[in-house]
């Protein structure tokens, strides 16, 4: 068992106010904590990794290729297929806080680099 403590030390801003840190990872997937201060974005992008969420608290709108936006909620989950284009952002007055859990593992992604 790996055992990895969360370190805020260590968590990157990987666009402004928006904060992600890489927590375990194994074979098959790995874990992401993010963080989205009110009025930041994540803007589109896809990626080859299927990718299940949670939210833990606020809102945060995911805008689709085809311009659909799904409003995921405190207590929401989501996933998103490989390579499905998507974007995200908070429209609200709260940061948005979630889990995300990548498969294949995403260990370092282009935010890290």
């Amino acid at each position: 068992m790996d055992h990895v403590p969360h370190d805020p030390s260590g968590d990157t801003e990987a666009v402004d106010g928006v904060h992600l840190a890489q927590l375990a990872a194994g074979e098959n997937m790995s874990v992401q904590h993010f963080s989205i201060e009110p009025g930041a974005e994540v803007p589109s992008h896809s990626h080859h990794h299927e990718q299940a969420g949670f939210i833990t608290a606020g809102a945060l709108t995911f805008v689709l290729a085809d311009g659909e936006e799904v409003v995921c909620e405190a207590g929401d989950s989501y996933v998103l297929a490989g390579e499905e284009v998507h974007g995200a952002e908070n429209r609200g007055d709260e940061r948005v806080e979630g889990i995300d859990v990548f498969s294949p593992p995403r260990p370092n992604p282009d935010w890290q680099e």
